[in-house]
């Protein structure tokens, strides 16, 4: 008894005292953590090289195109093909963009997939390629998982938030409507 006593006196002395990660390991991990940050964290101000693309649609067919690179949008017409039009954002919008992805962290690290054992169709799936400050970073995301994780989540409000500002613009409202659907 006293043997079993003393092992169980030693264990707990031993996981009390004891942790996985030590102050230096803890403090590794929060400077790597702050590293990555500065890597990635955008200027204050948009720079004058900030542009984006991003394209989205039904699985394979990304025939929506939001691009500032070029300065066009191409619309998905459906069975009547797609067409493109010139969209030119204001310093504003572009700032509000900006803003917008500077809060989500769009050049951070981000977790897009979640496999909740479940699919959707059709699925959406976006592609985004974004230039900051000389870095250029392509992201691609898809809802056919059943579950979204965070940062899809925001990047799918970024980009409706995007493609609203492109539907208030008078080259977006002359483009034709589209034609059928997807199943």
């Amino acid at each position: 008894m006293k043997g079993i006593l003393c092992s169980l006196l030693i264990a707990v002395c031993v996981m009390t005292g004891c942790s996985n990660h030590s102050d230096s390991v803890i403090g590794s991990n929060t400077r790597l953590a702050e590293a990555v940050k500065q890597e990635t964290e955008m200027p204050l101000e948009m720079p004058t090289d900030f542009n984006f693309m991003v394209s989205f649609g039904y699985g394979e067919v990304t025939k929506n195109v939001i691009d500032t690179y070029k300065g066009t949008f191409t619309k998905d017409l459906v069975v009547k093909g797609s067409a493109t039009a010139n969209i030119e954002f204001s310093t504003v919008e572009l700032r509000d963009i900006y803003n917008k992805m500077k809060a989500i962290d769009i050049m951070g690290p981000k977790e897009l997939t979640m496999d909740g054992g479940c699919f959707t169709t059709p699925s959406n799936e976006d592609k985004w390629k974004i230039t900051v400050n000389g870095e250029t970073k392509t992201i691609s995301w898809t809802d056919k998982y059943c579950a979204m994780t965070e940062d899809a989540n925001q990047l799918l409000e970024l980009r409706n938030f995007i493609k609203n500002i492109v539907e208030s613009k008078e080259a977006y409202k002359a483009l034709p409507e589209a034609e059928g659907g997807y199943d």
